[in-house]
C-alpha cells in the first residue's frame, strides 16, 4: 500500500504546483513488455523476435510472457527462445486465470517503470511500441498510451460488434475511447498499481486510469491476422461479460472523489 507522501509524488501535479522529480524520472527509465497468453504455441516464437526486434534502440528492457495456463507446447516454445533472447522471462500460471490477471501477474513481476502490453496472437504489431512509447515520454502528465487500431484485421461481425460496445462503454463511462479493445498499451507501472483490481479489469483501464486523474494518450496502430490458431473469444462471450463489468466500473468511478493532491511539506 503507497503512503500519501508516495501517492503524490506519482500523480500529475495541479497547474501551478511543482511537481517532485521522481515522476520525471520515469522518462529515462527500463520497459518491461507483457504478454499474456493460453494456448499460442505456434504465436509466441514469431512475436517473441518481433518485440526483441522492437525494443533494439532500449537498452535497458526485458520481455515477460505469462503462460495462463495453457494445455499445448507454449511453454516449451518459450522456453526454447531463453539462449536466443536473453531479455526473455517467462511466467506461468497453475491454472488459467483469464487475461487481466495475466497482465496483472506480469506487471507484479515486471522490473521496469513503464509496462507495454499487447495480444499474444500477434495481431498487434510490435513495430508500433516505440510510438507508444514516444507518445508517453513526451508529457509526464499521461498515465498510459493507448493503441486504436485502423484497418482492422477481424471479421465484420467483430468490427460491428466492436464499434457498438465501445459507443456503450463511452456513453456509460464518458472516458473518450473509441477502443479499449487494443491489446497494444504502454503505461507508467506506479499508476497501473493505483488501479482497482478485478476480472476483465484490462477493458477498462483507459477508464480507471482517468479515475485516479491521469491523462491517457491515444496513437493510431497496424492490426495483423492472426498469425495462427483461433481466438478465445466470442461476440457473445464478450458481451456477457462486460455489461456486469460496466455496471460495476461505472459504480467505482461515481464512488471517487478524485486524487488527493498531497504535498509532502
Amino acid at each position: 500500500m503507497f503512503a500519501e507522501a508516495e501517492l503524490a509524488c506519482i500523480r500529475p501535479a495541479k497547474p501551478g504546483v511543482k511537481r517532485r522529480p521522481h515522476w520525471d524520472l520515469l522518462m529515462s527509465l527500463a520497459i518491461s513488455v507483457v504478454v499474456p497468453v493460453k494456448d499460442e504455441a505456434e504465436n509466441v516464437g514469431p512475436l517473441a523476435r518481433e518485440i526483441a526486434a522492437a525494443l533494439a534502440a532500449e537498452p535497458a528492457h526485458e520481455i515477460l510472457f505469462i503462460d495462463d495456463g495453457s494445455a499445448d507446447g507454449t511453454v516449451q516454445a518459450l522456453l526454447a527462445l531463453r539462449n536466443e533472447i536473453p531479455q526473455l522471462r517467462v511466467l506461468r500460471h497453475g491454472r488459467n486465470l483469464g487475461q487481466s490477471r495475466g497482465v496483472r501477474s506480469g506487471v507484479m513481476a515486471a522490473k521496469g517503470d513503464v509496462i507495454v502490453t499487447l495480444d499474444g496472437d500477434g495481431q498487434n504489431d510490435p513495430a508500433d511500441i516505440p510510438k507508444l512509447l514516444r507518445e508517453l515520454r513526451a508529457n509526464p502528465a499521461l498515465g498510459m498510451v493507448s493503441g486504436v487500431r485502423v484497418k482492422r484485421q477481424d471479421t465484420a461481425s467483430r468490427r460491428m460488434a466492436s464499434r457498438l460496445g465501445n459507443r456503450f462503454r463511452n456513453w456509460m463511462l464518458k472516458d473518450g475511447a473509441t477502443d479499449t479493445g487494443c491489446g497494444l498499451k504502454a503505461f507508467r507501472r506506479d499508476a497501473y498499481l493505483l488501479l482497482p483490481y478485478f476480472d476483465h479489469q484490462h477493458r477498462f483501464l483507459i477508464a480507471l486510469m482517468r479515475r485516479e486523474g491521469f491523462g491517457v494518450g491515444f496513437v493510431p496502430v497496424g492490426h495483423r491476422a492472426r498469425l495462427a490458431g483461433q481466438s478465445k473469444y466470442t461476440n457473445l462471450g464478450r458481451l456477457l461479460v462486460s455489461v456486469n463489468d460496466l455496471l460495476g466500473v461505472r459504480w467505482l468511478i461515481g464512488r471517487h472523489r478524485g486524487p488527493a493532491g498531497t504535498e509532502e511539506l
